[in-house]
């Protein structure tokens, strides 16, 4: 199937033979519909923390931040802001000469409020020689968008979401990379004072992104009392997956080389897996909030956290007492119901194990990555979310679903997808090592068989694209993941420009 120019590409992206054809036979036969027994609710699957014990898992916190132990904030800020523009780059490219649907109204009606309005203006003056107040009143609508957008102006139209002026402060502004750096100090700094932040970037962003931390760094160290170790990785060669043609064949570009496509954000689990530390935060570069706003998340980060380490600390212990072997009948039956109850796995067939394939059969399921996730309610449509999953070995055990892993085709399969009350806002708190202080290897956790496939196209001819499985879906399958539910005000991304015009990104 390959030839020497094949094998030499395969060689320099640090890939195999055998990871390639497994991805073609992927496209031949698609990828399995997970089976579900239920949404995960509050009654079923989702804890709720009341009032009265919030501080509880704060303090947990605080006190697990007090021993010597290493925890990272991992933000995934890959990729170019461009779908943020979509409706402005309609806009530029349509015959319109004014703004004739209301979001495009609303951008130009409150353009002021925007962080970013005072560099536009004055690229604008730059440009054109007129300000934006000015080329409103002429009509000149494009004139604005083009300064916004394209590389002879501010260039956001290929600038990674990171770098972007997201809020305004008296005197100064702030983009959504420096608002991790000021959230990140007030959850998961060190008992030294220091403050893990790593952003997975793409290759052509990192000398942005190094340069910005270079230029802010000391100032918000002197600001806060912290110190920043703040690291970047781009997304492994070796995780791009082959692209296909209409009959599943290596598609080729027109000299004849193999195509690669990138594998989607579930390759970051290779860069997950190479950091170094205890606990990972997990969140995306545009869910931030400006300062005012930033109460409830450092909270409820703290109480996911504080959740984490209170189950792993049980975990520890179960682990440490199997591995000895001083373990009472009454102590295993614990063991059960913890799984049951805190961790939400249910084995159908647990009646019937005998003592020494019930202790092995619990060790095995407390022996893995654990990951606490907050999840928001529902407040439109039902989306990919938490799930009761039925697997492979048939226990039941939650994971975080997408729609597209769901067979809406089988009725009560749908069903439950539509009874979905909460939605995945990707707000995890991670703890990546076992009872001795080993880090557990990542990859081994993945299912395979979680992937996607879509349609794209490659110089006017269409072919087929495989994402690998999602970070937080099947990249974490085989981890034990326990539910949150967590308030809608923690949860403020920014899909569209407009999204800043929000009262939670002024």
């Amino acid at each position: 199937m390959w030839d020497k120019k094949d094998l030499e590409l395969l060689r320099e992206k640090g890939i195999s033979e055998h990871r390639t054809e497994a991805q073609l036979r992927a496209f031949e036969k698609g990828f399995p519909y997970l089976d579900i027994a239920a949404s995960a609710s509050t009654e079923k699957g989702i804890m709720v923390i009341p009032k009265e014990t919030q501080a509880y898992y704060m303090e947990a916190w605080d006190k697990y931040l007090e021993q010597d132990r290493t925890v990272v904030k991992f933000v995934p800020a890959s990729g170019a802001a461009s779908r943020m523009f979509k409706d402005l780059y309609a806009f530029l490219s349509s015959g319109a000469a004014e703004p004739d649907t209301p979001f495009l109204k609303r951008f130009f009606d409150e353009i002021k409020h925007f962080a970013f309005y005072h560099q536009l203006n004055a690229k604008c003056m730059e440009n054109e020689g007129e300000s934006i107040s000015s080329l409103i009143a002429a009509g000149e609508y494009k004139k604005i968008i083009a300064a916004l957008l394209e590389p002879e102006g501010l260039d956001y139209g290929r600038m990674p979401k990171g770098l972007l002026l997201f809020h305004t402060y008296p005197g100064k502004t702030r983009t959504a990379m420096e608002e991790h750096l000021m959230e990140g100090s007030k959850y998961a700094k060190s008992n030294t004072g220091k403050v893990n932040i790593h952003f997975t970037v793409s290759p052509e962003h990192c000398a942005m992104f190094e340069k910005l931390v270079a230029e802010k760094k000391e100032y918000y160290e002197e600001k806060l009392s912290v110190n920043y170790n703040i690291s970047f990785s781009v997304q492994k060669p070796g995780t791009d997956t082959i692209a296909a043609d209409a009959e599943n064949k290596p598609f080729r570009d027109g000299n004849g080389q193999l195509v690669f496509r990138p594998g989607g954000h579930g390759a970051l689990i290779e860069n997950l897996n190479d950091i170094h530390a205890d606990i990972l935060f997990i969140k995306n570069i545009d869910n931030v909030v400006p300062d005012s706003f930033k109460f409830s998340t450092i909270i409820y980060k703290k109480i996911i956290a504080g959740v984490l380490v209170i189950l792993q600390k049980r975990i520890f212990h179960y682990l440490h007492l199997i591995e000895k072997g001083k373990y009472t009948h009454a102590q295993i039956e614990e063991m059960i119901y913890f799984l049951q109850d805190e961790l939400c796995i249910r084995n159908p067939e647990i009646k019937y194990l005998e003592d020494a394939e019930l202790v092995l059969y619990i060790k095995n399921k407390l022996h893995r990555p654990l990951r606490v996730c907050g999840m928001v309610r529902n407040e439109g449509e039902p989306g990919g979310g938490p799930f009761l999953t039925v697997n492979p070995d048939k226990t039941i055990s939650p994971q975080i679903l997408e729609s597209s892993q769901i067979d809406m085709q089988d009725a009560v399969k749908k069903s439950l997808f539509e009874k979905g009350t909460h939605f995945n806002p990707v707000d995890l708190v991670c703890a990546v090592t076992d009872h001795k202080g080993e880090k557990y290897n990542l990859p081994d956790y993945v299912d395979e068989n979680t992937g996607f496939i879509s349609s794209k196209s490659k110089d006017g001819r269409e072919l087929k694209a495989l994402e690998l499985p999602g970070l937080w879906n099947g990249a974490m399958s085989d981890w034990n993941t326990v539910f949150v539910d967590v308030p809608a005000e923690t949860f403020n991304p920014v899909k569209t420009v407009n999204d800043l015009l929000r009262p939670e990104h002024r």
